[in-house]
């Protein structure tokens, strides 16, 4: 079986979810082979990581070449890996980085590129929401080697022993590619919460919130749960852009979404309507929401959301 390449999504070193469940897609189509890429010295505990959710081999590449810069270096690395592995297929985190990633490396290797996948079988046909979610297509790159980028939650990390060989990959970066530099750089704050593109669960809240998120919050820190926004919430000035869960925002595709005080406009849907399971809480009974859910329930937020979280809490003992 050829290998597929996984580029490994990680926060210094710490592999993040989206890689796992990329590994898990790997396996379907061949022989998973990670790729790491990043500081030498957390490159032994990352390799431990992924071979424990199925890494038959793991290529790390030192990151100081790379640091520093822009995509393009990264772009490089995996055209270079991939010249000498001869992949069945290259899989890549459907961020806004591994999306630009992918396609410098398709156009390298004169290969067809799929993003935003939400599916991908074992004959390497994806499924996608497209044209603002009023459409789900199946696809099949035709040319060259398959280069596709899966939003986070496309399927469930599969533990389970891989090989784990690990390789060390010297890679040659361009001066070309080093012509974009990143001269400052400020962490993001940590709010406690799961990243919204990638948690298993989103509560989010809309215009009928008033503004008032406590109880959507509540809820959310009592599931786990990532928060979310709609656009309105956001014009307002309720939550800041980066919560902002639509076609002009985050595109999310969770397990569950719980949608309190949103009407359900196009714009909104286009953001979830590929999660798993949807529920909605709204006062008025005609929303266009309640066409798309799976639960729904015709009621005061406020009232509803605490008596919910109330039961969680309960349940969790």
């Amino acid at each position: 079986m050829s290998e597929v390449l996984v580029l490994v999504d990680h926060v210094d070193g710490a592999v993040r979810k989206p890689s796992y469940e990329l590994l898990a897609i790997a396996k379907r189509l061949g022989e998973p082979a990670a790729v790491f890429i990043g500081g030498a010295d957390k490159a032994a505990a990352a390799a431990e990581s992924l071979k424990g959710y199925g890494a038959d081999k793991v290529y790390v590449v030192d990151d100081a070449e790379v640091k520093g810069y822009l995509v393009a270096p990264k772009a490089e690395v995996l055209q270079q890996i991939a010249e000498k592995a001869s992949p069945a297929a290259i899989l890549i985190p459907s961020s806004a980085e591994g999306k630009e990633i992918a396609a410098r490396l398709a156009i390298k290797l004169e290969s067809g590129l799929i993003t935003d996948a939400v599916d991908v079988d074992a004959n390497g046909v994806t499924t996608q929401s497209v044209f603002a979610g009023n459409f789900t297509v199946t696809a099949k790159v035709t040319k060259g080697t398959p280069i596709i980028t899966v939003k986070p939650n496309a399927a469930s990390p599969e533990e389970g022993a891989g090989a784990g060989a690990v390789q060390e990959f010297a890679a040659t970066v361009s001066d070309a590619a080093k012509g974009a530099q990143i001269v400052a750089a400020q962490p993001r704050q940590s709010t406690g919460r799961p990243e919204l593109t990638e948690a298993a669960i989103v509560v989010s809240g809309g215009r009928g919130t008033g503004g008032d998120f406590d109880s959507v919050e509540g809820l959310a820190d009592a599931l786990g749960a990532a928060v979310g926004a709609s656009r309105a919430a956001v014009d307002s000035g309720w939550k800041p852009h980066t919560f902002q869960v639509g076609q002009t925002g985050k595109v999310v595709s969770p397990q569950l979404y719980i949608a309190n005080g949103i009407s359900g406009a196009i714009q909104h849907r286009a953001g979830m309507q590929t999660s798993k399971t949807i529920v909605a809480v709204n006062k008025d009974e005609e929303a266009p929401i309640f066409e798309l859910v799976d639960f729904g329930v015709v009621g005061d937020l406020h009232t509803v959301l605490p008596a919910v979280t109330a039961e969680v809490e309960k349940r969790k003992g």
